[in-house]
């Protein structure tokens, strides 16, 4: 699943939140959305997605139009940003094979050796423990959308209630305000979402029930003269699948069947079928699929205050 990393900061000066020797050094917090493609992002132009506290990090702070990354896979990307080395350098060089090995030196490492607070809460996907951090919280694999499973630093594993994104803001507002504030801290954000496969919490369900969104232009892309693109997979006519992706099932039989769904509690399943009905009743069989790339990759959002 190819990625391509976007950056933007925000930078804000907290004066008297901290003992003057911790104010020299300033609190980091790098928050990582997965396959968020910049199209999905309103600051770099998207049209329908809303994205209003992303938008205003960028208006207020600084939005990069030429960010680059030497792996574009999320858990390679992740070692990436760990190391700042290469993937062959660093060792994981994509999610089916790599183990991330932790006894490398890391800029948590460093920022620990100069008397940092430091914690990583959400996704981490790297198969192994995270160390050298004061805390840590993360999703087991690739984490569950609904109701998630928490791999927690004393060796317990723990299920939240609630969608995924509000339970990892949830956790890591909880670390700040348990935190020794004599310290500077590097906080670590790390969200499930957008990720495959793109399950919105239950409040936004129906958000786009009445919007109609127009193709991309490279829809029907035939990729003429770009073989690499044209044999890539991750197309709608290849890969995207009913149930799966569009959550648009037969029956609730079918429905109930669905991993994430199954994770959902009584008080937070919707009508899951009927829902998606309507949508349905409109799909019409297709002679000649059209192709269209999905653009995806992961943003990372770094607030240095």
């Amino acid at each position: 699943m190819m990625k391509t990393i976007l950056a933007f900061a925000a930078g804000a000066l907290l004066m008297g939140a901290l003992p003057l020797k911790a104010q020299r050094r300033p609190n980091i917090v790098l928050i990582i959305s997965d396959d968020h493609a910049f199209q999905a992002i309103g600051a770099y132009g998207g049209q329908h997605a809303r994205t209003p506290n992303i938008d205003r990090l960028a208006r207020e702070g600084v939005k990069f139009n030429r960010a680059y990354v030497t792996n574009s896979i999320c858990g390679p990307s992740r070692a990436v940003i760990l190391t700042g080395k290469h993937s062959h350098r660093n060792g994981f060089k994509d999610n089916e094979h790599s183990r991330f090995d932790g006894s490398q030196n890391t800029f948590i490492k460093e920022l620990g050796k100069v008397g940092y607070n430091t914690a990583w809460i959400g996704k981490w996907h790297l198969e192994t423990k995270p160390q050298g951090f004061s805390y840590w919280q993360i999703l087991p694999g690739q984490g569950a959308y609904y109701n998630p499973d928490f791999l927690m630093m004393d060796g317990s594993r723990k299920q939240f209630d609630g969608y995924v994104s509000n339970v990892v803001e949830d956790e890591a507002e909880r670390w700040l305000d348990a935190r020794d504030t004599t310290k500077p801290f590097c906080l670590v954000i790390g969200h499930k979402a957008t990720h495959r496969t793109w399950i919105p919490d239950t409040t936004d369900f129906g958000a786009y029930e009445d919007v109609t969104f127009t193709p991309p232009a490279n829809f029907t892309d035939k990729y003429e003269g770009r073989e690499a693109a044209r044999v890539q997979d991750m197309s709608i006519s290849k890969s995207m699948r009913m149930g799966y992706d569009l959550k648009m099932f037969g029956d609730s039989a079918e429905a109930n069947r669905e991993g994430s769904i199954k994770r959902m509690n009584p008080r937070s399943a919707p009508g899951s079928t009927g829902s998606t009905a309507p949508s349905r009743k409109g799909l019409k069989p297709s002679a000649s699929p059209k192709k269209a790339s999905r653009n995806g990759n992961t943003s990372v959002t770094c607030a240095i205050t």
